[in-house]
């Protein structure tokens, strides 16, 4: 079993590129382009958030902020929201 560390730090790899891969869908200026936007800003705070915790040594709200930005991610990719990579380990399309 991966101990916490390991695991947190894995998941922050994880939410980072899969940020690093998500481009918007919608077109510009429709309202599923400013949710796209809003799911992406959600991911990008979850992110921001988890490396926060993490250099407060809780890893466990570390962990759960990458997790949960990379939830942001991956159900926005799996209703069209994102263009996004259909091969490898980052999304679940």
């Amino acid at each position: 079993m991966a101990d916490i560390a390991e695991k947190t730090d894995r998941y922050e790899r994880l939410l980072s590129e899969a940020l690093d891969e998500a481009s918007v869908a919608p077109p510009e200026d429709t309202p599923l382009a400013d949710g796209a936007e809003e799911c992406l800003e959600m991911a990008e705070s979850y992110l921001e958030d988890g490396r926060h915790f993490r250099d407060e040594d809780d890893l466990v709200n570390a962990l759960a902020a990458f997790s949960y930005g990379h939830a942001w991610l991956d159900a926005g990719a799996r209703i069209g929201l994102f263009s996004v990579p259909t091969d490898g380990h980052l999304f679940t399309v």
